[in-house]
């Protein structure tokens, strides 16, 4: 299994970024996706998920109505679409499966928000 993010970069506040996490490894339309993020200093957050078909999504309360995820699933690749950046959304972004039991994780890419 292997995912690898990218989208990353610096971002003044009220930006938009679109992360990306292409992965391979295994039958990517079949499982739930997930992208969180770490700060430094703070523990690592969920930030959204998406079901294997993508009608379901779910959001942390602090990306709510600012992020949306998405999936592609003949591409294998899951989005993470961030409008109205703030500086509090600086953080290390990683997508997640959970597969035959194990968590399988991105390098993760660096969202940086600062004027």
């Amino acid at each position: 299994v292997q995912l690898a993010e990218s989208g990353g970069g610096l971002v003044q506040p009220g930006g938009s970024l679109r992360l990306s996490c292409a992965a391979s490894g295994f039958t990517f339309s079949r499982y739930l996706m997930n992208w969180y993020r770490q700060a430094p200093g703070k523990e690592r957050e969920l930030v959204a998920d998406i079901s294997n078909g993508g009608e379901t999504t779910n959001y942390a309360d602090s990306v709510k109505g600012r992020f949306t995820i998405s999936r592609d699933n003949a591409k294998n690749t899951v989005y993470l679409q961030m409008n109205s950046l703030k500086p509090e959304d600086t953080a290390v972004y990683s997508c997640l499966v959970h597969y035959l039991g194990y968590n399988y994780w991105g390098q993760g890419t660096q969202v940086t928000v600062s004027s």
